[in-house]
């Protein structure tokens, strides 16, 4: 340590808590480093910089005011390949010091990498809130008791599952209050009540894209996933929450391109659930919104198998609130229809019923047939001018908004990246004005209610 202020303070306290050997080089010190001192708990070195010093330590930190000097010091270490850290200077550190919460044997550490130490320290402080002090306890514990399991449990998987119930029980709240003797009878009885996994489907709505809007009990499930099935809708921001351990298939189907048919989507959940894993069904939007949820738990509930359903945030409800456009308004519509424009073969659309002013329409999977329900539903009453909007990867950073006219819907889906989402009504005509998410979007009609500046 090339400083003796209160910062190398701060520093030296961290690495004796690491069981650091610590040579200060300093003109003095301050106070607490001075009792250090007096108690040997550092060595004072010299009161001026060598190079030679760095010779025989492992790691070097500058603390002080001097820019010349901590421009020295960062040079010496890195010629002799010693990792340094100048405080305060990102671009002289070859390692940085994280924002720590210490529960040990459990330490959580938080960096920016030198970018916001601040932001670093601001987190810090919420999770000391969150995490109980007997967490370290809890940890300690279970390191006691590590190769017991192991040579109790030999598989992997009933390892783990034998500590998350620990974990998620009695044991933690008797090991607070400072009961170890009875929380260890807790751990000795769940070892020898084990049973075989129970392989289980839980149907999991991801949302529309940002992963914000992934609910907790969504988040939770994909923790506890040992594989997870998953379609292109679902963002890689989300399927970096899985475990890490877990594994990833995709069963993904885009429109005229699918990648595994439904019947074997079906079969591969039933057999990794007879396998003993728990697997999650992981769709975007919500899964029982044209996602094909309720087919694959029937599936389930016909082989038997345990499920459960975490609903999602559907498209039509997150594309179109961040696009700015409400689904009902009472000056515009009274209603709301999510329909699908990808229907089964021999399927007919109630185009009376859906071609009724003063309601508003949410098209899933209907880019590719717009032309059609252009004409379909301008044919059985719905005024040609209908104000009308194309979200294509709606709630995601790269969102697109595209608004015209019913006439021209299908000239408009054209252009449109996909997935999109079809909004025809009245409301359309509030996205300028309550767009809040990104504010570009494209007018491709001369209507002057669809752009008021013609």
């Amino acid at each position: 340590m090339v400083g003796g202020g209160d910062i190398a303070a701060r520093k030296i306290s961290l690495l004796h808590r690491a069981g650091a050997k610590v040579y200060v080089v300093a003109r003095k010190l301050c106070e607490e480093l001075a009792t250090l001192h007096q108690q040997q708990q550092l060595i004072w070195l010299a009161t001026e910089f060598e190079e030679s010093q760095l010779d025989a330590v492992f790691l070097v930190i500058a603390a002080t005011n001097d820019n010349a000097l901590n421009q020295r010091v960062y040079n010496a270490a890195e010629q002799r390949q010693k990792l340094v850290n100048v405080v305060d200077d990102q671009a002289r550190c070859s390692f940085i010091f994280p924002s720590i919460v210490d529960r040990s044997p459990l330490v959580v550490a938080i960096s920016s990498g030198g970018k916001a130490p601040v932001l670093a320290r601001f987190w810090r402080e919420k999770l000391e809130s969150l995490l109980p002090a007997s967490l370290g306890e809890v940890a300690r514990i279970a390191g006691e008791w590590r190769d017991r399991v192991k040579q109790h449990l030999p598989d992997v998987t009933q390892r783990r599952y034998y500590w998350e119930r620990l974990f998620g029980g009695r044991f933690t709240a008797l090991v607070a209050a400072g009961r170890q003797q009875e929380a260890e009878k807790i751990a000795e009885q769940e070892l020898h009540q084990h049973s075989t996994p129970k392989g289980e489907i839980y149907l999991v709505g991801a949302g529309p894209g940002d992963p914000g809007l992934l609910t907790l009990r969504g988040l939770q499930v994909l923790q506890l996933a040992d594989v997870v099935l998953y379609d292109y809708l679902v963002s890689d921001e989300i399927l970096d929450l899985t475990r890490r351990d877990a594994e990833r298939i995709c069963v993904g189907k885009r429109a005229g391109a699918h990648l595994v048919i439904q019947e074997e989507t079906n079969r591969l959940l039933v057999r990794l659930a007879q396998e003993g894993k728990r697997v999650v069904r992981l769709k975007g939007g919500d899964p029982f919104i044209f996602g094909r949820g309720g087919e694959e738990l029937q599936v389930a509930a016909e082989a038997g198998i345990p499920f459960q359903v975490i609903p999602g945030i559907t498209a039509a409800s997150g594309a179109t609130a961040y696009a700015g456009i409400p689904l009902t308004h009472r000056d515009h519509s009274q209603s709301v229809l999510f329909i699908t424009g990808h229907c089964q073969p021999g399927s007919e659309l109630d185009w009376p019923s859906l071609a009724r002013a003063r309601q508003t329409l949410a098209i899933y999977m209907g880019a590719m047939n717009a032309e059609t329900i252009s004409r379909e539903l301008i044919a059985h009453g719905r005024e040609p001018h209908t104000p009308v909007a194309i979200i294509s990867r709606g709630t995601r950073a790269d969102q697109q908004v595209s608004k015209g006219t019913l006439a021209g819907l299908g000239e408009l889906a054209q252009q449109a990246p996909s997935p999109a989402l079809l909004v025809i009504g009245e409301v359309v005509l509030l996205q300028d004005q309550l767009a809040w998410f990104q504010t570009s979007s494209s007018q491709v009609d001369d209507d002057p209610r669809l752009n008021p500046s013609v």
